[in-house]
């Protein structure tokens, strides 16, 4: 590569930039052009004058749209509309010739006229605008020559000659020198939006009003102004002041704001002389009159906002309204700490009542477009219904919670009727009764928050005491019971005497409560739950009475112990001795396990829950914008009462329940007579009344809550559904650990059966020495018949109370108990061949029972059990036979091996006689090799 470098020259001038010239001229037109926004139109007419780059810059059409812009005049869709329909028509006329095509549109060609006869138009360089469809505009020769006649300097500004006309079928074009008065008012009617016309559309609206706005502006007294002189009617007064300030927006050049104030002095000079005119007129009401005359003046002059605001502040519903009602009627017509809606509805009669009275004057008043009877409307609702609602809420706060949230959700509900009942103004639509709903949601609104919070707080605060007092009641009623039966009671003589009073207490009689009837009292608990949550009254029959007596209630201690349906029973003679009392005090916890919970209760709280559920549901059922908050906090409430429900009284009350079931002991109990065994008979009892408190629960949920769209029971992260089924969850394990401690006291129960009713001689006769097989009872025992009846009067309890899954469940596990009971009961026994016939007899009575369950897998069990009596009817000479039987494991279907059912053959009377030929049969022992 070369290490040649270039020569670096020195000296010399630097070569010319050839476009510095063009930039530093195009930095002079942005000058120039933004200088030209400050001065005065006529200033840039005689501008336009020095040259012809001077003329393009002022007659630049975006100077002109903008201040076209500036007076609302200017229309792009209008502009767009109107350049599209002339290049439409260019390209469907370009086979034509080039003068037709001329004649035809209206535009000339260089050096030609658009019409024939009009070529004097390019006189003196005067210029007329054509019509909006580029249609040529027809002169007639007088007008001709005032065209050509040039104005005075100063007269037009500079601009050419402006054809105005307030009439469409007026073809005359009129210089701006003699322009009608009256066509200068609707000067803004007649400006059209055409792309390259927007100064000659400018220059109607200058030439028919700068000569007014300059005298406005410059006159010393207001009186004296041109147009008061001119115009006497003061709607066209209105008319040319409104459009004076309309044309003061594109007056931009410098000292504008000095002339806006003096054109506004004079429009406030003469708006205040006529809202007199329009007061005094008020005052006298002449309605149709010279209020209507005075407030369409104000309406044209600058909307009429001043005449509204007069009307209003006049009006007699705002000045008058203490007339209207008093809050405080509300609450010193109701009972103490109460409130009566009756006042606050007679307040929103007479309120819609003076409404619709005013909106009716409005109409007849002020022209639809002032749109007054909103203004109207809004000053109501800030003047007067809101200051009403306000001062009766904060009374009704004072004086109470309760009062506070009826007052808030009664008062909603009645403003909305109201609102449906006002009169809507003319041409007001849809939109007026929206205004009147966003009028009631911003009066609201300011308590919306508050309110919501109170009602969750007070229904939190009164499920809370309600169930406290529930509990604190119980407690009472328990230590009012161990200091009643501790009274008598000597502890010196109790220690001295110790084994005599416990032998009194293991042998004295238990008090149980009454027989619960067979069949559950509430097996028609879906609609005795709806009435109870609709708190409407039963349609009981006969025997319903009886039954509904034994609903839990508030206990009563008053004079006695009270019972579970609210009844007081006389107290026996208290104990003396310290275990005698106990003994009374755990009698009397196993009798109170029906009232641990209440329905009683859960009907308050569910009938406090709806009513604070339906009024914040009125937020949310009526749509306003804080509806969602309304339903969120209904929400809560309903989680709220089944966390109290469910937590505190419900699951409470069934732990309680369970640990007094844990207590009972059935070898403490001297008569065993009776069918069934009554704590667990109690517990059966709760559990119908928990079921009942579910069905409650889903009735109000169904009713309050999923049909009011309050929640969907479909969205499983729902608060209220996953509140809903943790109660439900919590319910069946309780009942399930309930249940099952109820089995096991069950079981006890029949196992005392066996140990103490069975007989020795039952199964072996043959042991007493006065057998004969002739007198023989070949019916089941009176063991098996008392067994049966206890287990199935259990069973029956929760038919028709609980679902089927539940109910099989139950009984399977019942007769499974029972099933191994019966199996230890036997290897206790000593049974004969004669004997086994009361055996057989025994089982056949307990399979019949468990056929009646309809449960396949639990009767396998029994037809198994029954198959085993048959191994005690073989008799001793064939222990061939008893061994095939014994080894037979497909004859009890796999219940029992070989080897349990060989040990249950040992329970036979002659089993010592008999061993070595069985062994020898299924072993083969004593067997000789030969």
């Amino acid at each position: 590569m070369s290490n040649f470098k270039r020569a670096t020259l020195t000296g010399g001038s630097p070569r010319p930039d050839v476009l510095a010239p063009l930039r530093m001229t195009q930095i002079v037109v942005e000058i120039l052009s933004m200088i030209l926004d400050y001065v005065t139109v006529t200033d840039l007419i005689h501008f336009a004058r020095v040259s012809k780059r001077m003329k393009e810059m002022v007659y630049d059409d975006t100077r002109w749209v903008q201040r076209l812009r500036y007076m609302d005049c200017w229309s792009e869709t209008e502009a767009r509309k109107r350049a599209e329909a002339a290049w439409r028509g260019r390209a469907g006329s370009q086979g034509l010739p080039h003068e037709e095509q001329a004649e035809r549109t209206g535009i000339g060609v260089v050096g030609k006229s658009p019409s024939s006869s009009s070529n004097a138009r390019q006189r003196n360089g005067s210029k007329t605008i054509s019509d909006v469809g580029w249609e040529p505009v027809d002169v007639s020769k007088e007008d001709e020559r005032s065209i050509l006649a040039k104005p005075k300097e100063g007269a037009n500004d500079g601009f050419d000659a402006v054809p105005l006309s307030s009439h469409a079928s007026r073809k005359t074009t009129l210089s701006t020198t003699s322009l009608d008065p009256l066509a200068r008012l609707d000067v803004f009617l007649q400006v059209r939006s055409i792309r390259g016309r927007a100064r000659q559309e400018y220059g109607k609206i200058h030439g028919a009003l700068n000569q007014y706005y300059i005298d406005a502006i410059a006159c010393k007294d207001h009186t004296t102004a041109i147009v008061f002189r001119t115009y006497r009617d003061p709607d066209q007064q209105a008319q040319m002041l409104a459009n004076l300030l309309r044309f003061e927006n594109s007056d931009i050049a410098q000292g504008w704001q000095e002339r806006l104030e003096k054109l506004q002095s004079l429009v406030d000079t003469f708006e205040t002389a006529v809202a007199r005119e329009f007061e005094q007129a008020l005052e006298t009401a002449d309605i149709d009159g010279r209020l209507r005359k005075y407030g369409h003046v104000l309406t044209t002059l600058n909307g009429g906002q001043k005449g509204v605001d007069l009307f209003i502040s006049k009006s007699t519903t705002i000045a008058r309204k203490n007339e209207l009602g008093d809050p405080m009627d509300c609450l010193r017509l109701g009972s103490p700490s109460s409130i009566s809606l009756d006042e606050s509805q007679r307040f929103f009669s007479q309120l819609s009542t003076s409404f619709n009275e005013q909106i009716g004057i409005i109409d007849r008043v002020f022209p639809a477009s002032v749109k007054a009877a909103s203004t109207f409307l809004q000053r109501v609702g800030k003047e007067v219904f809101s200051e009403y609602i306000s001062t009766l809420f904060d009374e009704a706060h004072r004086i109470g919670t309760e009062p506070y949230l009826k007052a808030v959700s009664g008062t909603y509900q009645q403003s909305l009727h109201m609102a449906r009942g006002l009169r809507p103004s003319k041409d007001a639509g849809d939109e007026f009764h929206e205004a009147i709903d966003r009028v009631v949601a911003t009066v609201f609104e300011v308590h919306i928050d508050l309110y919501l919070s109170e009602e969750y707080s007070y229904f939190k605060r009164k499920s809370e005491a309600e169930v406290s007092e529930w509990e604190r009641q119980l407690s009472e009623q328990d230590a009012w019971m161990q200091s009643l039966h501790m009274t008598n009671v000597n502890r010196q003589a109790d220690k001295r005497d110790f084994l005599t009073s416990f032998k009194k207490v293991v042998m004295m009689p238990v008090n149980v409560l009454p027989a619960f009837p067979l069949s559950s009292p509430f097996g028609g608990k879906s609609a005795t739950a709806k009435a109870l949550v609709n708190g409407e009254k039963l349609q009981t029959s006969s025997r319903v009475p009886s039954q509904l007596s034994t609903r839990p209630s508030t206990p009563s201690m008053i004079n006695g112990i009270s019972s579970a349906n609210g009844t007081t029973t006389s107290l026996a003679e208290p104990p003396t001795t310290e275990l005698a009392a106990k003994a009374a005090i755990m009698n009397s916890r196993l009798e109170g396990i029906r009232s641990l919970f209440s329905i009683e209760i859960a009907l308050n709280l569910v009938h406090a829950a709806k009513s604070a559920i339906e009024r914040a549901g009125v937020f949310y059922r009526a749509q306003s914008q804080f509806g969602e908050d309304a339903r969120k906090q209904c929400q809560l409430i309903f989680v709220l009462l089944v966390q109290i429900l469910g937590n505190r009284h419900v699951k409470a009350g069934f732990d309680q329940a369970v640990d007094h079931l844990t207590k009972y002991d059935p070898k403490e109990i001297q008569n065993h007579g009776h069918t069934e065994v009554k704590p667990l008979v109690t517990f059966l009892e709760l559990v119908n009344v928990g079921d009942l408190i579910q069905q409650m629960l889903d009735v109000f949920y169904e009713q309050e809550m999923v049909a009011t769209r309050l929640t969907d029971r479909g969205d499983f992260l729902d608060p209220a559904v996953k509140e809903k089924k943790r109660f439900e969850q919590m319910l069946d394990e309780r009942v399930a650990a309930g249940l099952n401690k109820g089995i096991e006291v069950l079981m006890s129960e029949v196992e005392f059966l066996c140990a103490t009713t069975q007989k020795a001689i039952d199964f072996n006769p043959d042991a007493s020495g006065t057998a004969s097989s002739d007198d023989m009872d070949i019916g089941p025992t009176e063991t098996a018949r008392r067994i049966v009846e206890v287990v199935s009067s259990h069973t029956r309890m929760l038919v028709g109370s609980t679902d089927k899954n539940m109910l099989d469940v139950f009984n399977q596990e019942v007769g499974l108990r029972v099933f191994t009971a019966l199996c230890k009961h036997l290897k206790r026994q000593r049974i004969s061949v004669t004997g086994s016939i009361k055996l057989i007899s025994d089982m056949n009575h307990y399979f019949t029972y468990v056929q009646a369950l309809k449960n396949q897998n639990l009767l396998q069990y029994f037809i198994a059990l029954r198959e085993l009596a048959q191994i005690y009817l073989v008799d001793a000479s064939d222990a061939k036979e008893l061994a095939t039987i014994i080894a037979d494991g497909d004859r009890f279907h796999g219940i029992f091996r070989a080897e349990e059912v060989y040990e249950f053959a040992e329970r036979r009377a002659d089993w010592y006689q008999i061993r070595p030929k069985v062994e020898r049969a299924m072993y083969g022992i004593g067997c000789v090799v030969m």
